[in-house]
């Protein structure tokens, strides 16, 4: 049997102009004029997918703060490193971002940022000859504050000993100027996890008492976060799988907590992110938002783009 080619000579044709569809002029991106301000330049993106999650993202924050909502950012240890801690000092300040809550990289990077002004070793350097993680002032100074405290919580306990004993580089410390605002910053550890956990100053009944502090503190927060939004930035799988806990004894607990935003933010998608940020949680009422891309980039311009609103410029 010979196949023949088709004969499209009957094909239906439809109008162009009554055809349904998804990209119209009016969504297309501006070019940008140089001399313009942030707001030209937001104005100017395309209002497609992951420019209009971002405008969204923006949007819910301010949305969430002019309503007296809380707006929780909960982030993994890397947001640290690629230097983001000053400007989410900022936003702590101005009221943006209400409550931070870290793993235990993320405290450790945070001190030795305020201890030193530096962090993140050479880990495979370091491991050949077993002095990884063995950097003395940062677990003596870590383990030290929590034993001296642990009912305070991880977070409250390091970030007022941080503010007590002022080193030289205080102000980059995420930790201390939560400490000092009065908002919250939890610290959620897993045991071995962490360098300091092998140090001999380390108390891991303080540290797990300290660290279910936090947990309960969460879940005070989260149970105010109708109306108000949750970013989970860099953490892959601690902080989506707390995330999650602090909810459900939320709500088990009996408030009504619906109706509000989750934001993921990440340079690759991952399952527990997406699954425990941006869809479960709002399967009752709310919205997730799913946002890819260097945090050294897309945070900043996600913090400029909020603050901007929150000033109603």
């Amino acid at each position: 049997m010979t196949l023949l080619p088709a004969d499209l000579n009957s094909l239906r044709l439809c109008d162009l102009d009554l055809r349904q569809s998804k990209v119209q002029s009016a969504m297309l991106g501006r070019p940008w004029r140089p001399g313009g301000s942030l707001r030209d330049f937001v104005m100017g993106l395309p209002r497609v997918l992951a420019a209009d999650d971002l405008r969204a993202a923006a949007d819910a924050m301010v949305a969430a703060r002019r309503a007296d909502r809380p707006v929780i950012l909960a982030m993994g240890a890397h947001v640290i490193k690629v230097g983001l801690s000053p400007l989410i000092i900022d936003a702590l300040e101005r009221g943006l971002i209400t409550g931070l809550a870290l793993n235990g990289a993320g405290m450790i990077h945070d001190v030795e940022m305020a201890l030193a002004g530096r962090t993140s070793e050479d880990v495979a350097e370091a491991l050949a000859d077993g002095s990884f993680g063995t950097a003395r002032q940062t677990g003596e100074f870590i383990n030290q504050a929590v034993a001296a405290g642990p009912q305070q919580g991880l977070g409250l306990a390091v970030g007022r000993a941080l503010n007590q004993h002022p080193p030289a580089n205080l102000e980059l410390s995420l930790l201390a100027a939560c400490a000092r605002l009065g908002l919250p910053c939890t610290v959620h550890v897993s045991l071995g996890a962490d360098i300091i956990h092998m140090h001999p100053s380390f108390d891991g009944a303080a540290t797990g008492q300290a660290s279910h502090v936090d947990f309960r503190l969460l879940v005070a927060q989260v149970g105010q976060l109708k109306g108000g939004v949750f970013l989970n930035v860099g953490s892959a799988v601690m902080l989506p799988e707390v995330f999650l806990k602090t909810l459900s004894a939320a709500r088990n607990l009996g408030h009504t907590v619906k109706d509000f935003t989750t934001i993921n933010m990440d340079m690759i998608r991952h399952y527990r992110p997406q699954t425990n940020v941006v869809q479960r949680p709002v399967l009752t009422g709310g919205r997730g938002l799913s946002i890819i891309g260097h945090h050294e980039i897309n945070l900043p311009l996600l913090l400029a783009m909020a603050l901007e609103g929150q000033a109603g410029l």
